[in-house]
């Protein structure tokens, strides 16, 4: 199962960029089901993650684990999308001071 996986920064009271940009599986070939995994440095992070235009996860709470996700216990949300759906996923941060977020996609096909 293919995996993109990385960690960002987020600064106050801000939205980040769609951290999938540039991914290798950005833009699905096939139908796929796709695994959202995260985890933040501290609470006050939200994740959302759209697949061709629909929000399957928005602007949810996620663990404040401060390490990378950890399977199943991060597991956020597992859903099939269909081929050619684009993948978008951000964070916000709710609070005064940056936190960082640990995020995984696994893609299975």
């Amino acid at each position: 199962m293919p995996t993109m996986q990385n960690s960002l920064s987020v600064a106050a009271n801000a939205v980040s960029a769609n951290v999938l940009a540039g991914q290798l599986f950005e833009f699905l070939s096939q139908n796929s089901q796709i695994v959202l995994s995260c985890a933040g440095s501290a609470a006050g992070l939200n994740v959302t993650l759209l697949a061709g235009g629909v929000a399957l996860i928005n602007d949810q709470a996620i663990n404040a684990a401060n390490h990378f996700p950890v399977i199943p216990d991060d597991i956020i949300t597992q859903e099939i999308v269909p081929a050619g759906a684009r993948l978008l996923l951000t964070f916000r941060n709710t609070t005064g001071g940056a936190l960082t977020a640990f995020w995984r996609v696994d893609v299975g096909q």
